[in-house]
């Protein structure tokens, strides 16, 4: 069996925690006299811990996903004993001594693969089912009318709050986006409807607020126009436009249309709340083809993200990517081993360099709220009451003013250049990580 156990480290097993109490409960369990049994046969790792109870704890670690499972009863994941397992293995391997897999472990690592097979077979199953091409076309009729409508509708609207003045913008009550945005997702435009519940907090902004309302007003125009014109458009731009009005594919679905496969650096991360639903954003970079690509996760509540994805790391992957003027979103379709390091990060010499790549992009694809930047050597200075950095001929690019780590990024740096990696949203760069003395550092907000 492959060894993939022995290619993670303590620093990637604690990437994997849900939060910093875990991280720390989990260090805590990270010694042998904690364990009545521990083993590995190289890629899943196992052990009982003794807990409160008179039964010890059996806990399962798969180091290839990875992936967990432990009898406490937390409910966060991976929970502490599993971290506690994990970190044991990678600061003392000599402490999991090489077995074949219990009972209790067999039986969960042939569950997996059961479930693994089920998978492929739905999958296959789909993929092989006739379909009802007749019955399809007219469910998607039906949903292109319902937006056409809900797009002349909001024409409409654009153009009386226009008419009215940006400065009437302001003293509209939250009913009045609301009730617009509620409108739209009736219309099956729930990427439209985000846009618009987007509007009310431009339009109480601080300074510089109408510019940025009125940006905003026209990349929605022009969304509802490009809608209207969809036949003269390119058939690239064409899902852009399906995309950014809320119209899905599924992961099969764009797995089917190819994978590029590449040594992909994980660059950035960051999770946001979005009305109950916290959305995981992840930046990967391709070694060799120097492709950028951004992988969704989702989970509702206290569902669980994706955790396999881990910031300063590498992973030799299969990525799927959405169609696109500017293929960015990506799935995983495939891995081929587990994450390794890297020590070094291709990106912008210069400032001038990354707002011509974001000028490119923008002329391809008008609707992107987020471009990835990484400037290869620049400097964290001070920038008016926030932070910049600043390349060597001297041009800043300023950082997001909520970004609260520039002390952080300073002394990391020293005054001397690091690689920084982050989103720009057209104004201000987002930092989710930097690379200096070859250590990565991740610079999302830090999990309480």
């Amino acid at each position: 069996m492959t060894d993939t156990a022995a290619a993670w480290t303590p620093e990637r097993v604690l990437a994997l925690a849900p939060d910093a109490g875990a991280a720390k409960a989990g260090q805590g369990l990270a010694g042998p006299r904690k364990w009545v049994s521990t083993g590995t046969d190289g890629r899943t790792l196992w052990g009982e811990c003794q807990g409160s109870g008179s039964t010890p704890y059996q806990v399962r670690v798969d180091t290839l996903e990875p992936a967990w499972r432990c009898s406490c009863p937390s409910r966060k994941l991976p929970c502490k004993h599993s971290l506690g397992l994990f970190l044991l293995y990678t600061s003392s391997p000599a402490s999991v001594p090489r077995a074949d897999p219990p009972q209790w472990v067999a039986e969960w690592i042939a569950m997996r693969e059961a479930r693994g097979e089920k998978r492929q077979a739905r999958a296959a199953e789909a993929a092989a089912k006739p379909v009802d091409a007749e019955a399809q076309a007219k469910r998607a009729a039906r949903r292109e009318d319902r937006v056409s409508a809900g797009m002349e509708e909001l024409e409409l609207w654009l153009e009386d709050l226009v008419r009215q003045g940006l400065g009437t913008a302001r003293t509209r009550p939250a009913s009045f986006w609301e009730g617009m945005a509620a409108r739209l997702v009736d219309a099956q435009a729930p990427g439209a409807a985000r846009l618009v519940r987007e509007l009310a907090s431009l339009s109480v902004g601080g300074a510089g607020w109408d510019a940025r309302l009125l940006e905003a007003l026209g990349r929605l125009r022009l969304l509802s126009r490009a809608w209207r014109r969809m036949d003269a458009l390119p058939a690239a731009l064409q899902e852009d436009v399906r995309s950014a009005l809320g119209f899905a594919l599924r992961q099969e679905e764009v797995v089917a249309l190819g994978t590029v496969r590449d040594r992909w650096l994980v660059l950035g991360q960051r999770v946001d709340d979005e009305d109950r639903l916290r959305v995981q954003r992840t930046w990967l970079r391709g070694a060799s083809t120097g492709r950028d690509a951004l992988v969704l996760a989702f989970a509702h509540g206290r569902e669980p993200l994706d955790p396999s994805l881990i910031p300063g790391t590498a992973v030799d992957a299969e990525l799927a990517f959405h169609p696109s003027a500017l293929p960015l979103r990506a799935v995983v379709a495939a891995r081929h081993g587990p994450p390794s390091s890297f020590g070094a990060i291709p990106g912008h010499a210069s400032v001038d360099d990354a707002l011509a790549a974001y000028a490119s992009a923008l002329a391809v694809q008008p609707w992107i709220e987020q471009f990835p930047i990484t400037l290869s050597a620049a400097v964290p200075v001070r920038d008016g009451e926030g932070w910049g950095m600043r390349d060597d001929r001297g041009d800043v690019l300023p950082l997001a003013p909520h970004f609260a780590r520039g002390w952080e990024l300073a002394a990391v740096s020293g005054g001397r250049p690091v690689a920084l990696f982050g989103e720009w949203d057209g104004e201000r760069l987002r930092p989710l990580g930097a690379l200096a003395d070859g250590r990565f550092i991740g610079l999302a907000p830090v999990a309480e």
